[in-house]
Protein backbone atom coordinates (compact mmCIF):
# COMPACT_ATOMS: atom_id res chain seq x y z
CA UNK A 1 0.00 0.00 0.00
CA UNK A 2 1.23 3.45 -0.88
CA UNK A 3 2.32 5.93 1.81
CA UNK A 4 0.40 9.15 1.88
CA UNK A 5 3.72 10.97 1.47
CA UNK A 6 4.15 9.64 -2.25
CA UNK A 7 0.85 10.40 -3.04
CA UNK A 8 0.57 12.58 -6.89
CA UNK A 9 4.26 11.33 -7.24
CA UNK A 10 3.65 9.82 -10.63
CA UNK A 11 1.79 12.67 -11.95
CA UNK A 12 4.56 14.77 -11.12
CA UNK A 13 6.87 12.44 -13.17
CA UNK A 14 4.70 12.35 -16.02
CA UNK A 15 4.01 16.33 -15.78
CA UNK A 16 8.02 16.46 -16.28
CA UNK A 17 8.31 13.61 -19.14
CA UNK A 18 5.56 14.11 -20.95
CA UNK A 19 7.24 17.28 -22.89
CA UNK A 20 9.94 15.43 -23.70
CA UNK A 21 8.49 12.60 -25.21
CA UNK A 22 6.14 14.53 -27.11
CA UNK A 23 9.58 16.49 -28.40
CA UNK A 24 10.57 12.85 -29.61
CA UNK A 25 7.57 11.83 -30.93
CA UNK A 26 7.02 15.07 -33.47
CA UNK A 27 11.36 14.51 -33.61
CA UNK A 28 10.68 10.96 -35.46
CA UNK A 29 7.84 12.55 -37.34
CA UNK A 30 9.86 15.33 -38.91
CA UNK A 31 12.31 13.04 -39.89
CA UNK A 32 10.32 10.78 -41.53
CA UNK A 33 8.26 13.07 -43.51
CA UNK A 34 11.56 15.22 -44.94
CA UNK A 35 12.97 11.48 -45.69
CA UNK A 36 10.10 10.59 -47.64
CA UNK A 37 9.93 13.71 -49.09
CA UNK A 38 13.88 13.52 -50.20
CA UNK A 39 13.17 10.43 -51.38
CA UNK A 40 10.02 11.72 -53.79
CA UNK A 41 12.51 14.53 -54.75
CA UNK A 42 15.19 12.33 -55.86
CA UNK A 43 12.70 9.88 -57.89
CA UNK A 44 11.19 12.99 -59.11
CA UNK A 45 14.34 13.93 -60.91
CA UNK A 46 15.49 10.82 -62.00
CA UNK A 47 12.61 10.92 -63.58
CA UNK A 48 12.49 14.34 -65.45
CA UNK A 49 16.18 13.46 -66.71
CA UNK A 50 15.42 10.27 -68.27
CA UNK A 51 12.62 12.26 -70.25
CA UNK A 52 15.21 14.98 -71.43
CA UNK A 53 17.77 12.66 -72.43
CA UNK A 54 15.45 10.58 -74.48
CA UNK A 55 13.05 13.48 -75.62
CA UNK A 56 14.95 16.10 -76.00
CA UNK A 57 12.15 18.61 -74.44
CA UNK A 58 12.76 20.65 -71.24
CA UNK A 59 8.65 21.25 -70.79
CA UNK A 60 7.69 17.17 -71.16
CA UNK A 61 10.87 16.59 -68.16
CA UNK A 62 9.32 19.65 -66.13
CA UNK A 63 5.90 17.58 -66.32
CA UNK A 64 7.59 14.66 -65.81
CA UNK A 65 8.55 15.94 -62.63
CA UNK A 66 6.26 17.61 -61.41
CA UNK A 67 3.54 14.68 -61.69
CA UNK A 68 6.18 12.21 -60.00
CA UNK A 69 6.34 14.81 -57.07
CA UNK A 70 2.56 14.90 -56.97
CA UNK A 71 2.87 13.45 -53.20
CA UNK A 72 4.38 16.85 -52.46
CA UNK A 73 2.66 19.82 -50.47
CA UNK A 74 3.22 22.36 -51.36
CA UNK A 75 3.71 21.18 -55.10
CA UNK A 76 6.40 22.12 -57.31
CA UNK A 77 6.67 24.86 -59.78
CA UNK A 78 8.77 25.72 -62.40
CA UNK A 79 11.20 27.56 -60.10
CA UNK A 80 11.77 25.09 -58.62
CA UNK A 81 13.44 23.00 -61.39
CA UNK A 82 16.72 23.64 -63.17
CA UNK A 83 18.32 22.01 -66.52
CA UNK A 84 21.51 22.20 -68.06
CA UNK A 85 22.04 22.18 -70.15
CA UNK A 86 18.19 23.53 -71.14
CA UNK A 87 18.90 21.25 -75.13
CA UNK A 88 20.57 18.00 -75.19
CA UNK A 89 23.28 17.22 -77.65
CA UNK A 90 24.00 13.60 -78.15
CA UNK A 91 26.74 12.27 -76.53
CA UNK A 92 26.57 15.33 -73.68
CA UNK A 93 25.28 14.92 -70.14
CA UNK A 94 22.09 16.76 -68.26
CA UNK A 95 22.05 17.49 -65.34
CA UNK A 96 17.91 17.63 -64.06
CA UNK A 97 18.09 19.68 -60.49
CA UNK A 98 14.68 20.49 -57.92
CA UNK A 99 14.97 22.92 -55.07
CA UNK A 100 12.73 22.63 -52.77
CA UNK A 101 11.54 23.77 -49.33
CA UNK A 102 9.52 21.50 -47.07
CA UNK A 103 7.90 23.05 -44.49
CA UNK A 104 7.88 21.57 -41.03
CA UNK A 105 4.56 20.22 -39.11
CA UNK A 106 5.13 22.20 -35.92
CA UNK A 107 6.01 25.55 -37.16
CA UNK A 108 9.24 25.50 -34.85
CA UNK A 109 11.82 25.47 -37.29
CA UNK A 110 12.28 27.21 -40.60
CA UNK A 111 11.70 25.17 -43.81
CA UNK A 112 14.17 22.12 -44.90
CA UNK A 113 16.21 23.20 -48.06
CA UNK A 114 16.20 19.69 -49.88
CA UNK A 115 17.55 19.17 -53.50
CA UNK A 116 17.27 16.14 -55.32
CA UNK A 117 19.50 15.33 -58.59
CA UNK A 118 19.69 13.06 -61.94
CA UNK A 119 22.11 13.45 -64.45
CA UNK A 120 22.23 11.05 -67.73
CA UNK A 121 23.57 10.87 -70.71
CA UNK A 122 21.29 12.78 -74.10
CA UNK A 123 20.46 10.05 -76.73
CA UNK A 124 20.64 7.26 -74.38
Amino acid sequence: MPRASERGAVAVEFALLAPILVMLLLGIMEFGRAYNAQVTLSSAAREGVRVMAIVNNPGAARTAAMNASAALTPGLNDSNITINPARCTTGAQVTFTIRYALPTMTGIAGPFAMEGQGVMLCGG
